[in-house]
């Protein structure tokens, strides 16, 4: 049986190696982004864009001073959120979406630290994200105190262990009443990990995947409005935070 036992102890390894290298396929490889998606890459006469090193969207001819940095959702796209980056931009302010490794947040949660070194003439930033996007966003902001004056999240909440509940930051949650995935109840949940002063905004019938522009996701609920009304909705939300934070651009 020993001998048996040496002959074989290359398996585990191998199987280990086939499921990291299987889960490493799987995250490499997420759900082609929308054709609205692709579109809202475009410079106008209205929004600048930039695909290299970021997405970056930012007002033509303008250079705002404050800025939001967007991570994604675990295993999806950077472009998938270009419609709702291209919008905020088109408010009058820089919108920097940040790809990350294997298209997981959680890899590299201090992403935001690059952009806002590449960025000095931006005085207030923002960071947020959608879903595990968000979370990771919450956490830039937790171990980066100074870095940041307001946090977006996006069917998303905070690790227990990244407690902004008595931080000066202004905070907004936006969250779908059908999302199956960042269900209400965890929204709720995460109150207590986050200011008083945050802002709840709950769009009714909304649901998890049309926080972007990537087709359906497993888990999720179906949504009871569309999606260009969720991104509306969110947009808007959005805006709201970003003005209270820096007063309304010119």
């Amino acid at each position: 049986m020993l001998r048996l036992v040496r002959r074989r102890w290359w398996v585990l390894p191998l199987v280990l190696a086939v499921a990291v290298g299987g889960v490493a396929i799987w995250a490499a490889t997420p759900p082609s982004p929308m054709p609205e998606a692709l579109a809202a890459l475009k410079s106008d006469a209205q929004v600048q864009v930039e695909t290299s090193p970021w997405l970056i969207f930012q007002p033509a001819g303008r250079q705002p001073d404050t800025g939001l940095i967007l991570y994604p959702g675990g295993r999806v796209d950077p472009r998938a959120y270009a419609p709702t980056a291209r919008a905020i931009a088109a408010g009058g302010y820089l919108v920097v979406t940040v790809p990350m490794p294997l298209n997981l947040a959680v890899l590299a949660p201090d992403r935001a630290a690059e952009v806002i070194a590449a960025y000095p003439a931006v005085q207030h930033w923002v960071v947020g994200g959608h879903s595990l996007g968000g979370a990771m966003a919450s956490r830039f902001a937790a171990s980066h105190p100074d870095a940041v004056q307001g946090l977006v999240l996006w069917a998303a909440y905070p690790d227990a262990s990244d407690d902004l509940s008595r931080r000066d930051l202004r905070v907004v949650s936006v969250y779908g009443t059908r999302d199956g995935l960042a269900t209400g109840a965890q929204i709720e949940a995460s109150q207590r990990l986050l200011p008083a002063t945050t802002l709840w905004v709950a769009i009714e019938g909304g649901n998890h995947a049309q926080f972007g522009w990537y087709g359906p996701q497993a888990g999720d609920s179906q949504a009871s409005i569309s999606r260009s009304s969720q991104q509306d909705q969110t947009v808007a939300a959005t805006l709201r935070l970003l003005s209270d934070l820096t007063g309304p651009t010119e």
